[in-house]
C-alpha cells in the first residue's frame, strides 16, 4: 500500500489495486496495524481506512482479538478518542498502557493524544504528530 498520496480529510479510501484486490481484508488490517511505527498510535476506524475497508472499525477489533501474532504491535491501535479499549486496571489496559508507555507515549488516565486529523499518512508518521 504504499506510493499513494495521503488521505485527506473527508477522501474516500483508495481502492485497493489489483494486488491488493486479493489480499483478504484480515490481512490487509494485519498489515495496516503493522505499520504503525513505534511511538505512534492510530484508531481502529483510522486502521480500517488505512485498510481500504472504511466503517470496518469493529472488524479491526475482532482481527486484533483473534490475531494470534505475538510479534503484532496491537498496543498502538486504541478509540478514535485516544481511550485505551480495555477496562481501566485490567490486565490487558495495564499491559496497552504498559508497552504505550515504553514507546515515549503519554497515557493519562487511560487516554492518548490523538494524531491530528489532516491525512491519516501525515497524522501517523508526519513530524510532529505526537507533540
Amino acid at each position: 500500500m504504499t506510493g499513494r498520496p495521503p488521505l485527506g480529510k473527508g477522501t474516500a479510501p483508495p481502492m485497493p489495486t489489483a494486488g491488493e484486490a486479493d489480499v483478504a481484508p484480515r490481512e490487509r488490517i494485519l498489515a495496516a496495524i503493522r505499520a504503525v511505527p513505534p511511538g505512534r498510535v492510530a484508531g481502529y476506524g483510522h486502521i480500517a481506512h488505512r485498510a481500504g475497508l472504511p466503517g470496518r472499525a469493529r472488524m479491526v477489533a475482532r482481527v486484533l482479538r483473534d490475531h494470534g501474532d505475538p510479534a503484532l504491535p496491537w498496543h498502538r491501535i486504541v478509540r478514535s478518542d485516544g481511550r485505551i479499549a480495555f477496562p481501566a486496571g485490567s490486565p490487558g489496559f495495564e499491559a496497552q498502557a504498559g508497552r504505550l508507555r515504553a514507546e515515549g507515549v503519554a497515557v493519562v488516565r487511560g487516554r492518548v493524544r490523538m494524531p491530528v486529523d489532516d491525512g491519516l499518512d501525515a497524522a501517523l508518521w508526519g513530524p510532529g504528530a505526537h507533540g
